[in-house]
């Protein structure tokens, strides 16, 4: 299954459109495959780091990273975010994967080029819990900007979702 995630409860079409930076590019409707899909339990805007420790990843960035904890996966946060992180709830559309194709493995992005039906929506209430039952270490941070910095220079593996409302 691939996946989209709402805050509106009553999306019954995916009419493909054009995302805000990509003006010049063809309309899509986004979807995301299942090992990608808890990074967007949050609420849409939230901007956070996604980070995994690939096979590709040095030792000294786990260490650096991951430091003491098990956790080979972990999202962060910023502080700002955590009472709507902790009080929001959003929704699970999911999609037979038939009408999409990939659009980048490393993150898990799939596109449609035309309009698609959710064959099933479900709320999600507890978005902090449903984070870590997948398994994905939780942070909070006053800001991202530190971190997205270290990130780029490093090895894991990453995605930096609606960095455009991080904190300066």
């Amino acid at each position: 299954m691939l996946y989209h995630f709402s805050e509106d409860p009553g999306i019954t079409r995916f009419e493909p459109r054009v995302l805000y930076n990509q003006h010049d590019e063809p309309a899509k409707v986004w979807a995301i495959d299942a090992h990608h899909a808890p990074h967007y339990y949050v609420p849409r805007e939230c901007p956070r780091v996604c980070l995994e420790a690939g096979e590709d990843t040095t030792e000294a960035d786990v260490e650096k990273f991951f430091g003491l904890s098990e956790a080979r996966r972990m999202m962060v946060i910023e502080s700002g975010w955590y009472e709507r992180v902790r009080t929001a709830c959003i929704y699970r559309y999911s999609f037979e994967p038939d009408d999409f194709e990939e659009f980048d493995r490393n993150a898990g992005y799939y596109v449609a080029m035309q309009t698609v039906v959710p064959v099933q929506v479900e709320r999600i209430n507890d978005l902090v819990g449903a984070i870590l039952q997948a398994g994905i270490e939780l942070r909070f941070t006053p800001s991202l900007l530190p971190l997205k910095e270290q990130v780029l220079a490093s090895t894991v593996h990453f995605s930096m979702i609606r960095m455009r409302n991080a904190t300066l």
